[in-house]
């Protein structure tokens, strides 16, 4: 089980005062020490966190590997396409929305640019993935459009709010999984992960990586960014070995 550090919300605070602390590239390195597999940034079109510049400097810095998140328009993947990093996720995107909500549009027109932008990007050797939600019918598209990977969407899971809703929406989470792997597809989680409903998630059998963000940088807090993360990668492998 790999676990990704989403650090986009390191840049918010830097970014609610437009100065240049707390850095986000700074953030990946002591992420690294506690522990991260991989470091995960959404820049959006707006920049409203993550910045060009994180990206250029995480690229050299970043020991691990970078998962880029995107939106799936020729701009963007420009971007992507001169950075080269180890993995892109193709996300929606939405300017009023605070975080992404939703998995990826894979039907009608919404396919057809996100399957032109696997293909760029697989082009250049740069492996791919598709934010979707659990769903039978996405994860198939998915699969059909060639993407390397599905990262299921974890919200309605996370944001359950009564025992019976989390245990359904875990189902969900496990037969979309299931799906995914049998049809070739690596499988990733991410939203709205935390440190107290992580582990049934993690203890997903075909699920081989999770992105979390925002609970980690939160803890870092109080903890620190080391140590913050040390601490998700412990609940998240001990899941895996009960």
């Amino acid at each position: 089980m790999r676990l990704y550090i989403n650090i986009d919300h390191v840049a918010t605070v830097r970014q609610a005062r437009r100065t240049d602390e707390p850095d986000p590239v700074r953030a990946a390195v002591l992420a690294e020490l506690g522990g991260a597999d991989g470091i995960t940034v959404h820049l959006r079109e707006d920049r409203r966190h993550i910045q060009d510049r994180d990206v250029d400097l995480l690229m050299r810095t970043v020991r691990t590997g970078v998962n880029l998140e995107l939106a799936a328009i020729d701009g963007m993947l420009d971007l992507a396409l001169a950075w080269k990093p180890a993995a892109v996720t193709l996300v929606p995107e939405r300017r009023e929305e605070i975080t992404t909500e939703g998995g990826l549009a894979v039907s009608g027109e919404a396919r057809g640019r996100a399957e032109a932008s696997v293909v760029r990007l697989r082009a250049e050797g740069i492996r791919t993935s598709l934010f979707i939600d659990p769903d039978p019918e996405a994860v198939r598209a998915s699969a059909d459009i060639g993407s390397d990977a599905v990262e299921l969407h974890t919200g309605d899971y996370a944001n359950a709010s009564r025992p019976e809703q989390q245990t359904a929406a875990l189902e969900r989470l496990r037969t979309a999984a299931d799906l995914a792997s049998s049809l070739g597809l690596s499988v990733h989680a991410g939203h709205g992960l935390t440190y107290e409903n992580v582990a049934p998630v993690a203890a997903l059998a075909a699920c081989e990586e999770l992105n979390i963000g925002h609970s980690i940088v939160s803890r870092s807090v109080f903890t620190g960014m080391e140590r913050a993360v040390r601490e998700m990668k412990e609940i998240v492998m001990r899941a895996r070995r009960c």
